[in-house]
């Protein structure tokens, strides 16, 4: 049996990108501003992981407009929901010493 750390993904090795698919979980769409408050980071550093998690098919970015002000919603897609899934359990059993 192989150890699981090989079910570790690399898309969510930094804090900031794997806080972003937590806060994302079961299905949240959450725009752009309320993400940055939450996750306490500045507009930089959340752009380039949403770019980055974008890029692997991990999330889905909609953009809009809430009357002349435009917005930005970010998601989970099914595919990212099941990779951090799996990086979820493998971190899991790393810490139970399986």
């Amino acid at each position: 049996m192989a150890h699981p750390r090989h079910e570790l993904d690399s898309a969510f090795h930094t804090p900031l990108r794997f806080s972003l698919m937590a806060a994302l979980s079961d299905g949240a769409v959450i725009d752009f501003g309320t993400l940055r408050e939450l996750l306490e980071t500045e507009d930089s550093p959340l752009s380039k992981s949403v770019a980055h998690l974008e890029a692997a098919g991990y999330v889905k970015v909609t953009k809009g407009y809430v009357g002349k002000r435009p917005r930005t919603w970010v998601e989970t897609t099914a595919k990212g929901g099941r990779a951090f899934a799996r990086h979820v359990a493998a971190l899991r059993a790393i810490a139970d010493g399986i």
